[in-house]
């Protein structure tokens, strides 16, 4: 499977919103459900976290809004293709009197009733660049909740890598602690036996200290860091919050994709992305408001049809009773307006050039974003097999080092330069996971497919 494809079929969960966006326009309208709040105690993925800030970011609900609000106006557009029909009724008492004259006077009163109807039958295609422009302006509502989709999913996958991230490094450091902890247990043995000195058992006992505080520190950075994830979700700050154990391995879904070449990301991100979706749709947007402006100033044609019972509203009545059918058709040329119409299309005209220079410019950051985080992420992929292998060549240097410590064949100064180099590969490899995660995740997001099933497949 090549990179679109792939891509393709992780975007399927910003895929299935435009769908509830479409059953809204056609249902009641309501939001998608929200999973239930978080269970305490209960390992927390990472979809799950994004399903929660999903439900709980205003910035999405105010997105969910401006869809509904351009999808009135796309209903709005279509309803001028449709007649307006009125009606009326109301009682009136008509009194005529003759002052100075020996005639008496009059007096009427008759229930009345009106029926209107107006149906516009030709425009020059005004309504049609109407709803075509409507129709843009959806798509720009849709491609902007995208992107408050992928905002909301890159600040809740930075908060949870961060708490997972933080969490590594506590294992990391409590294993370091435990490993100096047996250093001085063996170097206090080694005492005992003669093959050590009292200096080698304080060396090692310094430097379970240092470990021990290094745990301490990192604790709290973990603590911290799950903490702003807590916030990120929109929990409460009690929340016992409890990360997946399944997080922590590799992040290898796009270790194929980031062998394609990067045409195929830059076309896809072409294609897909929210920003460059957004402003080409407002760019047509633009366009059609253009066509809508000179139709205003071309001849138009409506069918007008009326009924009158008893007389028309507002006129007296006749003694008789009445019914009065008008039908005509009329044809409305505009002649002369001092030149406004002129200059609305000089208006509309320079908007949509302002509209195009907008979407060029928002493709070419876009792009040059992408191939920045294309070389981002195959670095990172390269430093993550590069850190592996210095990991496993540092534990095996302390292991070796560790079993002739122990024989007394090494000193505690070669032991404790091991277990230092140890620890250094060891973070070195959490920060490379760290980054492989981010650089991944970016580049999801430059190319406009970072939806939830991107996250899940990580």
């Amino acid at each position: 499977m090549n990179a679109r494809r792939r891509a393709m079929a992780i975007a399927a969960g910003l895929l299935l919103a435009s769908a509830a966006v479409q059953a809204r326009d056609e249902g009641d309208g309501d939001a998608p459900p929200c999973p239930s709040t978080y269970e305490a105690g209960v390992p927390l993925t990472l979809p799950a976290a994004v399903d929660l800030a999903l439900c709980r970011n205003v910035q999405v609900h105010g997105a969910w809004a401006g869809i509904r609000l351009q999808a009135a106006g796309v209903g709005e557009a279509r309803a001028a293709y449709l007649p307006t029909l009125n009606a009326g009724v109301g009682r009136v008492h008509d009194r005529t009197a003759y002052p100075g004259a020996r005639t008496a006077s009059s007096n009427l009163a008759s229930n009345t009733g009106s029926l209107n109807l107006s149906w516009r039958l030709f425009d020059f295609g005004g309504r049609a660049a109407g709803q075509r422009a409507a129709q843009a302006m959806l798509d720009a509502a849709l491609a902007n909740r995208d992107a408050v989709l992928q905002r909301t999913l890159a600040a809740t996958v930075g908060a949870y890598v961060e708490a997972q991230t933080a969490r590594a490094n506590v294992r990391m450091r409590q294993e370091y602690a435990a490993l100096a902890h047996e250093t001085v247990l063996a170097a206090q043995r080694r005492a005992l036996r003669g093959l050590g000195s009292h200096s080698d058992t304080l060396q090692a006992t310094s430097a379970l200290a240092k470990a021990t505080l290094g745990a301490s520190r990192a604790d709290g950075e973990f603590r911290k860091a799950r903490a702003v994830l807590v916030y990120t979700l929109g929990l409460p700050a009690d929340a016992g919050l409890t990360l997946d154990d399944d997080a922590d391995g590799e992040a290898a879904g796009l270790r194929e994709g980031l062998q394609d070449e990067l045409q195929s990301w830059l076309a896809l991100a072409r294609e897909r992305h929210p920003a460059i979706v957004a402003a080409q749709a407002q760019l047509a947007a633009a366009r059609d408001r253009v066509d809508v402006t000179r139709s205003e100033g071309r001849p138009s044609i409506d069918l007008t049809a009326n009924v009158y019972q008893n007389g028309r509203p507002n006129q007296g009545l006749s003694p008789a009773a009445t019914r009065e059918t008008l039908v005509g058709i009329s044809l409305n040329i505009p002649l002369f307006d001092g030149f406004a119409r002129h200059y609305k299309v000089r208006g509309a005209l320079a908007q949509a050039g302002q509209r195009e220079a907008e979407a060029e410019e928002v493709q070419q950051q876009t792009l040059m974003d992408l191939v920045k985080t294309h070389a981002e992420a195959s670095t990172a992929l390269a430093n993550l097999a590069a850190s592996q292998a210095w990991l496993d060549a540092a534990r095996d240097a302390q292991a070796s080092v560790q079993r002739k410590f122990g024989l007394g064949a090494a000193d505690i100064l070669e032991m404790l330069a091991t277990q230092s180099a140890l620890l250094e590969a060891q973070q070195e490899r959490i920060r490379c996971q760290a980054e492989w995660r981010s650089a991944r995740l970016r580049l999801l997001a430059s190319a406009g497919v970072l939806g939830r099933d991107a996250i899940a497949g990580r």
